[in-house]
């Protein structure tokens, strides 16, 4: 797809969401199953059902999907979409490349070891390899619009509010 292609694809979606906000407003759901007896929670992705389990630096076997992994695979997923997006956009030939995300975890927190030792991720990195011809300058704008407008890295640095609740069924 060429900025073209995209702009033309999107410029319908623009036009409504500014005519009517309250369209643009959408709520992302998932689901997840706890049933059997193992320490797992069966995630349908809207392509296929993921297990996810216990990490085996807690015990678990490196069978099941790690929800840290998961997240860190979120995150590159989203920033992948969105270099190529902004890469089409702004008209930068992006030939192909990688995009890396790794976290830092200490285990001590999740497990109860250290009331000292955090829980989640103490830092995340994401790296970028691009096959272009871009100069530094336009490398440097395509990567502060990729964060810029990459939902999950945004999500990461803003710390949403998050309501639990519960109910026995």
């Amino acid at each position: 797809m060429d900025a073209d292609g995209l702009r033309t694809l999107q410029a319908p979606l623009k036009a409504r969401y500014n005519e009517e906000p309250d369209t643009a407003l959408i709520t992302l759901k998932a689901q997840g199953a706890l049933d059997g007896e193992d320490i797992v929670c069966s995630v349908e992705t809207g392509r296929a059902m993921v297990e996810a389990g216990l990490h085996p630096a807690t015990g678990g076997d490196g069978m099941a999907a790690c929800s840290g992994d998961m997240l860190l695979q979120a995150l590159v997923a989203c920033a992948g979409v969105t270099v190529r997006a902004v890469a089409t956009a702004i008209g930068i030939d992006l030939r192909g490349g990688t995009v890396d995300a790794e976290g830092d975890l200490d285990f001590r927190g999740t497990l109860g070891v250290s009331k000292e030792a955090q829980v989640g991720f103490t830092a995340i990195r994401l790296a970028f390899d691009l096959d272009t011809d871009a100069d530094a300058e336009q490398l440097e704008t395509l990567l502060k619009l990729t964060e810029r407008y990459c939902v999950v890295f945004q999500t990461l640095r803003a710390t949403p509010q998050i309501q639990v609740s519960h109910r026995v069924v």
